[in-house]
């Protein structure tokens, strides 16, 4: 017999790198779960992304047990990460601060695909585009899916 889930919890933890403290430890802590169980099976699962910004899903059942999804990066930590800065422009309408081709666009989009909400690779691009916009980062050539 399937098991009652008892909640869920979503968290952006870098890869490799899961700990107690906050804002894991009491967001688990929460829910009953057995943190350091969760930092073990996490950083063993996420050793080969180590320093990346990796969403996770954890699913807590009622009997305190757990499982748990890693999803892809973020589109703007890989944004920053191929554009090379920092953070996005504060004014992302009047000034920008870098700029991206769509091949990198295509790369971002065809490795965000599972986690996103469309069929296309081209509308998955204008997705990640639109994200690059809202940061302030250009996307120079011309679309490929014309």
């Amino acid at each position: 017999m399937a098991k009652e889930v008892a909640g869920f919890i979503k968290l952006q933890i870098k890869g490799g790198a899961a700990n107690p403290s906050p804002p894991i430890g009491p967001a688990l802590g929460s829910k009953g779960v057995n943190i350091m169980e969760f930092c073990k099976q996490f950083n063993a699962r996420t050793q080969s992304q180590g320093g990346k910004v990796l969403p996770v899903v954890i699913t807590v059942y009622s009997d305190k047990s757990f499982d748990f999804v890693v999803k892809t990066p973020p589109v703007p930590v890989q944004l920053l990460e191929v554009s090379k800065q920092q953070k996005g422009s504060a004014e992302p309408n009047r000034r920008k601060v870098a700029s991206v081709t769509w091949d990198q666009v295509k790369e971002i989009a065809n490795e965000k695909m599972p986690d996103l909400n469309c069929f296309t690779l081209e509308s998955a691009m204008k997705m990640v585009a639109g994200t690059a916009r809202s940061m302030g980062i250009t996307v120079t050539g011309e679309f490929p899916g014309n």
